[in-house]
């Protein structure tokens, strides 16, 4: 079955709507610049109501080990979400130090992009796909929009996929189906407004998943 993140979180009502939905992954951004950012106090709040519920993941960009142990201390990430510039050796001494299972996301436009996935499964332990930002971002990940996904139909990994970037409600049965990755990840897509979560675009996300992974569950026993 797949799993499914919900990323973003700021508030107790997203988190509340997210795990009654059934989300496996919860997300709290940690950098400043991004409208989803929460504050220690609040990561806590968030991480604590997930706790037992679901994956609590700390997404962190370029992050120190100074601010990684402001992370941890507070939020107790179950996962560190690294998407930044973090290099191989970068994501392995992070590893090694916390403790915890490390995720990378990799930027996506082309295939040229995927060389590095082999490197980065060496050292973590999910990789996520997300959509290269624009030239002119002033900060990571896919800003709501998605990248060819043909690219990574026919990817040999080794590790757990998680697909991201642009994903909503509407569009997420058909990325399953041309990917079929072992996770997906939504952020922007179940918004409203910038940081603001829809709580029934989140329980529509969360259900048009599951449904579209059952489905392909069910095409492959079909054909074997």
């Amino acid at each position: 079955m797949i799993e499914v993140k919900i990323c973003g979180i700021k508030d107790l009502a997203a988190m509340d709507t997210a795990l009654d939905a059934g989300a496996d992954l919860v997300g709290l951004v940690f950098f400043p610049p991004s409208p989803r950012a929460v504050t220690m106090d609040l990561a806590a709040k968030l991480a604590a109501r997930a706790r037992g519920r679901a994956v609590v993941t700390a997404l962190v960009v370029d992050a120190d080990d100074k601010l990684l142990v402001e992370i941890i201390e507070h939020a107790k990430p179950d996962l560190l979400q690294l998407h930044g510039a973090e290099s191989t050796e970068r994501a392995s001494a992070i590893r090694a130090r916390f403790g915890r299972p490390v995720m990378k996301a990799i930027p996506v436009a082309e295939a040229a992009d995927l060389r590095v996935v082999p490197d980065y499964e060496a050292v973590v332990d999910r990789i996520l796909f997300d959509a290269r930002p624009p030239k002119d971002a002033s900060r990571p990940g896919g800003h709501g929009r998605p990248f060819d996904w043909t690219l990574l139909a026919n990817l040999a990994h080794k590790k757990p996929m998680m697909l991201s970037g642009g994903l909503t409600p509407e569009n997420v049965a058909e990325a399953i189906r041309i990917v079929r990755p072992d996770a997906v990840d939504v952020s922007s897509g179940v918004e409203r407004a910038p940081g603001e979560k829809d709580l029934n675009k989140i329980r529509d996300f969360v259900k048009n998943a599951r449904a579209a992974a059952l489905g392909n569950s069910q095409k492959r026993e079909k054909v074997s």
